[in-house]
């Protein structure tokens, strides 16, 4: 596999006392780092579409990505699947009800939650942003160790891959 060959997307929830704030990921599956992410307060197509964006930014628009999602009605939204198409990015679903095909994802999320999120009490969505935000930009993307990188984090990496 090879940078920006196979993307992964998938959207959570997280609790704050004001409610509940939806975070939508981007993660390239060959590093392992979430290159794009977008919150909101609701769970829309918008909010997978942000994502989306976000990751084709950051890697300066790459075209004939393969983006894999859930079959959630974000992911099968008009203005979602457009997106894809604009940008000849080629979407790829899993089988309806089988959550394995996105296990890096899961993965993510699973860590995020585990590492940063229980046990804690967000009073605001605005803390949990903050807080969601310097767990992927400061410390998930640099600094968390995986395995299928060979010990190393998705930021080194790809430094080390692409250097």
């Amino acid at each position: 596999m090879a940078r920006n060959q196979k993307w992964a997307g998938d959207i959570t929830y997280l609790r704050t006392d004001e409610g509940w704030l939806y975070l939508a990921v981007v993660i390239d599956l060959w590093s392992r780092a979430v290159i794009g992410w977008s919150m909101s307060p609701r769970m829309t197509a918008q909010l997978a579409c942000d994502a989306l964006q976000m990751a084709l930014w950051r890697r300066r628009r790459p075209e004939s990505v393969i983006v894999h999602t859930d079959r959630g009605g974000q992911y099968c939204s008009g203005d979602y699947q457009a997106m894809l198409k604009r940008h000849n990015l080629r979407g790829s679903m899993s089988a309806k009800g089988y959550c394995y095909d996105n296990a890096c994802v899961e993965s993510f999320f699973h860590s995020l939650k585990v590492e940063c999120i229980h046990g804690e009490r967000f009073s605001s969505r605005e803390i949990m942003r903050a807080t969601v935000f310097n767990y992927i930009e400061c410390d998930y993307n640099r600094w968390r160790r995986h395995s299928a990188c060979g010990g190393l984090s998705p930021e080194q990496f790809e430094n080390h891959n692409l250097a």
